[in-house]
């Protein structure tokens, strides 16, 4: 019971100074070298706490598909948005994990008075918010955001390794491992790897030699 009540002390603190519907915001695959990046938002019941709310990172897989779904039906509000891999190429990780936070925020059913921050800075959100370091470990509302993203963008990639089976996206969920690594550069980037990443960016210039010595 300790660690429940150490997480959800943030949103203790700001219930009783008065403030009712607080959000939670995080993110899953800033890292990773293919497809959107997944952002989420989410409003907990205070009347209903869930046990076992961490930073979805520290979960086993099991864990947070039990919480997903205990998260989705305790929750008063949620929303999960997914900002594709051109978007991020245009304008980048940050600006589009911001971009979609601020989504999910304003896709909520309800809206929240104040709003517990990943480290991110909302630009485009008139409602007062805390930027803090470390927070799907530390609040429980921002704990949650990051399993509802993590799990969704994970149920994703599981979809995604059926169409491009090379890049052994199952088990890698996206991220800069050897054998994705190895996959771009011997089968090139597919349409939906992010072009402004380093290892994705080599793999394409590998393709584009090898086109102009053809």
């Amino acid at each position: 019971m300790k660690d429940l009540i150490n997480l959800y002390s943030y949103e203790n603190d700001l219930l009783n100074k008065g403030y009712k519907l607080i959000a939670g915001c995080d993110e899953a695959g800033r890292g990773s070298l293919i497809g959107p990046v997944y952002c989420a938002s989410v409003i907990l019941d205070p009347n209903n706490p869930i046990e076992g709310l961490n930073d979805s990172k520290q979960l086993t897989e099991k864990k947070r598909e039990k919480l997903y779904i205990e998260i989705k039906e305790k929750a008063i509000s949620y929303k999960v948005i997914a900002i594709d891999n051109k978007t991020i190429d245009e304008i980048n990780i940050l600006e589009a994990s911001r971009l979609g936070m601020e989504k999910a925020v304003q896709g909520l059913s309800v809206k929240p008075d104040y709003i517990i921050t990943d480290f991110m800075d909302l630009y485009h959100i008139d409602i007062e918010y805390l930027k803090l370091a470390h927070a799907d470990a530390l609040s429980a509302t921002v704990a949650a955001a990051s399993i509802l993203a993590k799990v969704e963008r994970d149920h994703y990639l599981v979809e995604l390794d059926k169409l491009y089976p090379n890049y052994h996206l199952k088990e890698n969920k996206g991220y800069a491992t050897k054998s994705h690594k190895e996959a771009l550069m011997e089968y090139g980037p597919s349409e939906l790897h992010r072009l402004t990443y380093a290892p994705v960016q080599e793999a394409k210039n590998k393709q584009l030699r090898l086109d102009l010595d053809f």
